[in-house]
């Protein structure tokens, strides 16, 4: 069970490297962006379209990672079933139509665990990017 944990332990830190990475090369493509800014309904709302795609996507690899870590020890039947389980675990979905085997169980609950904070994270983003932009607004409507 120890070395399981530390396996969970691992991931998790992967995961928030990837998430680190990923809002980080993010942050750095918006402060570039001049839709930040523009008054206009399209380009900002293009913007904000990315950048749920992009974070999306950062999600879907750290749940892959997971599925990954499942289907090599053989805690799920295949690939498929190892994606479907760590979406929905991932997420705190939780159907419970499929379940780890007993030795696994604590791990699932580390990666549901890791998502909440993942997806937390995204919001905080996403919310700081919106913030951006109604700051960037106020500043242009105020002329500061």
């Amino acid at each position: 069970m120890i070395t399981k944990l530390l396996i969970a332990s691992l991931l998790m830190a992967l995961c928030v490297t990837v998430h680190a990475t990923g809002t980080t090369g993010a942050l750095r493509w918006i402060q570039r962006s001049r839709a930040l800014a523009d008054p206009r309904f399209w380009p900002p709302t293009w913007l904000l379209i990315r950048i749920a795609g992009w974070l999306i996507l950062l999600h879907l690899i750290e749940i892959s990672l997971w599925a990954l870590l499942y289907a090599w020890r053989q805690a799920m039947p295949d690939l498929q079933a190892a994606f479907y389980f760590s979406a929905v675990t991932y997420t705190t979905t939780g159907y419970g139509d499929l379940v780890l085997p007993e030795a696994w169980r604590l791990v699932g609950g580390i990666e549901a665990l890791t998502g909440i904070l993942m997806c937390g994270w995204s919001t905080g983003f996403f919310f700081a990017v919106v913030n951006r932009m109604y700051r960037s607004h106020q500043a242009e409507t105020t002329g500061n």
